[in-house]
């Protein structure tokens, strides 16, 4: 790599090619079986850091002719890593050679309105507005109307938007865009991936395609014994396990070991060596570099053992000091070399900004101020006009790898601190900045977050609660990629100091776990915290018991989640405290204690100031919910009121949503057929968003309601789509509160056996979960009054009678509950 600035000398990627005859010769083998070839293809060019590959690449994409289409993917680039990210390069490089991502655009759309659930789709925003006919037509024609990023809205619109019968068609009868609002967020993005796929197969068939993948080790750069790794490159290979009809040539450090995921791939991997220049190649690139004397010519060669990037250097070290023959080529010996040709202020700047990992012309004023350096911009062209400084999106730079090794041996480890937290202050700054801003989003603005924190890290001036707040503050602007960076980041810095402070490890379990739990992986969770509680402890040791806690719930055990809920609310201050406080009210509610429950989010709406609408309209929807099951449906009502004004306050469009799924259920018992319609309303809304335990519940109140009306087919198919949603969220409860209400409908269609089995079937699934007493004495009733004898509901009665705490007198809820089970008894008692 040339030490100097570009425009003085010839970038190593411009010299001339030499050798790799083999490599060549195995590439355009492996380019005519395309034609020939039913399975996806990987050309694995494989060779130790510096060996030359990426130079290779561009050989090899040079050489492939008009005849193909082809992309790269540069994994050096730390955003590519991601593979949203990644898979946008591939579709705008794709796309500009003409290959139509109709159904990709659509998909990916929906992945980033998952991602930035605060942001509304539009032509500014949207990815691919632009450069998507489909997209472009989809949003122009749905001008001044909210747009949400839901397969099935976008489907829809394509009625109006396309004018294309067959295009028009494709979409709609597509069964993964069908699909994809039923999908998590993890599973989503390979659906993406297929879609790109499947385009690119398609297309094909009338021009085959090479993708280059350079730099594999940046996305996996410690692959573990056997070939795994941490799953850090699962898109890549999910991505290139589908793509028949091309070739993948992946560059890589260490051959792809992918068969030890599946055999299969042993048969679809060819891996070709790329070995050291042999000597005769050595000695042809120094020559027509301009170093023909003999004994220096082969002393250069020696020593750069056949590696490229050593000869580039020891090329451009000899070219600005010819003079001097040198024996040895060491990475730290061409950079004192250079050192030796740049003024000492530029010397200075270059060693502190190799301690960072990214920077700026801003990060560089920063760090000249702090040390009386030239700030200039004189100075930051001459530094960044350096062959070993990469430019990488928005202005930002990075060193090469070797380079930085050398730069930061001259610094002392006290210095080094002090830079690193100059640049934590910096980042912080530019953080600020941008959350101001109300232009830009996603990964571009919080990743100034994640460098705060790799550079508090290593200055060894950041705590764990501080590590939360970044996360906090990420999620709110970019969503959950930034804390996973910051995740990996505190990981990696684990791993290197495995004495280091225990509440780095815990902060970064805490983000790994809430991270989990987004995903709806409360198993994972469990492994990871299997021991925590909630006792006395830091906020974020707090934070980790609330995300042992919540998952613990989701998994059926309220019991073990009360309890930790309860030791957090005790002991803790705070906003952990009120989460704490909010979630013990809801457990403590559904396991029938009334009293206690609304005395605590009572308590928890009193310490919510007027700039937490969104937890002050939970409390107020919590109540609500709390008088519904209490029957008294006047002041649930009300409250339901009340919550909604925080909610739109809030801009909230979840809390928004779930209001008219509850006021549906409320109007199934006040008024059934304005139920009916309110809850068609909100299935609407919860499509969109994709709240399936939000759907289930929809589809039961309309099936509650239908039941009232005496339409016992529609109800029967309520039912059915209430069951498929609350059994794709694994929502047990709500699942056995369908089935209490589905056993009328059986009675009312004349099956009083399976009337009678429903009921017993949702009373000891309500006992497993330990929630909804009320519900059993009521189905306890129900069966009395049918005048059955049933000693084991008689049982679960006196089991949940003992355990109930309603507001009032425990004979008013008898008798409003008498009142409701007549009306969905009818005239069948």
């Amino acid at each position: 790599m040339p030490i100097g600035p570009r425009y003085r000398r010839v970038s190593a990627l411009q010299r001339q090619f030499f050798d790799r005859e083999a490599v060549l010769a195995a590439y355009e083998e492996a380019l005519h079986a395309l034609p020939s070839s039913g399975e996806p293809q990987v050309f694995n060019i494989v060779g130790i850091g510096g060996i030359g590959k990426s130079r290779l690449l561009q050989e090899l994409r040079n050489r492939t002719g008009q005849g193909y289409r082809t992309a790269r993917l540069d994994l050096q680039i730390p955003a590519l890593r991601q593979q949203e990210d990644a898979l946008a390069v591939l579709r705008t490089e794709f796309g500009a050679q003409g290959v139509k991502f109709d159904r990709f655009d659509i998909a990916y759309a929906v992945l980033w309105q998952r991602v930035h659930p605060q942001l509304r789709m539009d032509r500014t925003r949207t990815p691919f507005a632009e450069e998507s006919d489909v997209l472009s037509k989809i949003l122009d024609d749905a001008m001044g109307f909210p747009v949400f990023g839901t397969a099935a809205g976008l489907v829809r619109l394509t009625d109006r938007a396309l004018s294309n019968r067959s295009r028009k068609q494709r979409i709609k009868s597509d069964p993964t865009l069908q699909d994809l609002d039923n999908l998590s967020n993890a599973e989503l993005g390979y659906a993406v991936s297929y879609l790109l796929a499947e385009e690119l197969r398609e297309a094909s068939t009338e021009q085959p395609f090479v993708l280059f993948v350079d730099a594999y080790e940046a996305l996996v750069p410690t692959p573990l014994p056997g070939g795994k790794s941490f799953g850090a490159d699962a898109w890549l290979r999910d991505l290139l396990g589908q793509l028949q009809g091309g070739l993948a040539v992946v560059a890589s450090r260490e051959p792809l070991h992918w068969a030890a995921y599946d055999e299969d791939w042993a048969s679809v991997i060819r891996h070709v060596p790329v070995e050291g220049l042999p000597m005769t190649a050595r000695l042809d690139l120094l020559s027509a570099a301009g170093i023909t004397e003999g004994g220096r010519q082969r002393s250069i060669a020696e020593a750069s053992a056949g590696v490229p990037f050593y000869l580039h250097l020891a090329i451009d070290t000899y070219l600005q000091n010819p003079a001097r023959l040198e024996t040895t080529i060491t990475s730290e010996h061409i950079v004192q070399r250079f050192l030796q040709h740049v003024p000492p202020d530029e010397v200075r700047i270059l060693e502190l900004l190799s301690v960072a990992r990214t920077f700026d012309f801003g990060a560089f004023r920063a760090l000249g101020r702090a040390f009386n350096l030239p700030t200039h911009l004189l100075t930051w062209e001459s530094l960044t006009a350096y062959s070993f400084a990469y430019p990488l999106s928005q202005g930002w730079y990075r060193l090469h790898q070797l380079m930085v090794a050398a730069l930061q041996s001259h610094l002392s480890p006290a210095v080094k601190r002090s830079v690193h937290d100059r640049l934590r202050a910096y980042w912080d700054e530019v953080a600020d900045r941008l959350e101001r801003s109300p232009d830009g989003g996603g990964v571009s603005r919080s990743s100034p977050l994640r460098e705060a924190v790799h550079h508090g890290l290593h200055a060894e001036t950041i705590t764990a609660e501080h590590i939360h707040e970044y996360a906090d503050r990420g999620m709110a602007m970019g969503g959950r990629q930034v804390v996973d960076g910051i995740v990996k980041d505190l990981r990696e810095y684990l791993a290197a100091r495995p004495g280091a402070d225990s509440s780095v490890r815990e902060a970064a379990d805490c983000l790994e776990a809430e991270s989990l739990l987004s995903r709806g992986d409360a198993r994972a969770v469990i492994d990871l915290a299997p021991e925590v509680d909630g006792r006395a402890g830091s906020a974020v040791s707090a934070r980790l018991s609330l995300a042992a806690a919540n998952a613990r719930r989701i998994a059926g055990e309220s019991g073990t989640a009360a309890r930790i809920f309860q030791q957090v609310w005790e002991e803790q201050t705070g906003p952990v405290r009120l989460s704490a406080g909010f979630c013990l009210a809801d457990i403590r509610m559904w396991q029938g204690d009334f009293a206690a429950a609304f005395d605590l989010a009572e308590a928890v709406y009193g310490m919510s100031g007027t700039d937490k609408p969104v937890l002050r309209g939970d409390v107020k929807r919590l109540l609500h919910l709390g008088h519904r099951f209490l029957l008294s449906f006047d002041a649930a009502e009300t409250l339901l009121h009340e919550a909604e004004a925080e909610y739109r306050r809030a801009e909230d469009p979840y809390g928004l949503a779930n209001i008219r799924t509850n006021r549906a259920e409320l109007l199934v018992f006040t008024g059934p057929e304005a139920a009916v319609a309110e809850a068609g309303e909100a299935l609407a809304v919860q499509r969109e968003l994709g709240a399936q335990h939000e759907i289930g519940k929809a589809y039961t109140a309309m099936a509650m309601a239908q039941i009232r009306l005496g339409e016992f087919d529609r109800a029967a198919s309520s039912f059915h789509g209430a069951y498929e949603a609350l059994d794709r969220a694994g929502y047990r409860s709500g699942r056995a509160r369908a089935d209490m209400y589905r056993a009328f409908l059986l009675l009312r269609q004349g099956d009083r056996g399976e009337a009678l089995a429903t009921w017993r079937r949702a009373a000891a699934e309500f006992e497993v979960c330990d929630v909804y007493p009320s519900l059993i004495l009521a189905i306890h009733r129900a069966v009395v009054r049918l005048g059955e004898d049933d000693p084991g509901l008689a049982d679960a009665a006196l089991r949940a009678r003992n355990r109930l705490r309603p507001l009032g007198a425990p004979d008013a809820l008898e008798r409003r509950t008498d009142d409701v089970l007549s009306q969905f008894f009818g005239g069948t008692v």
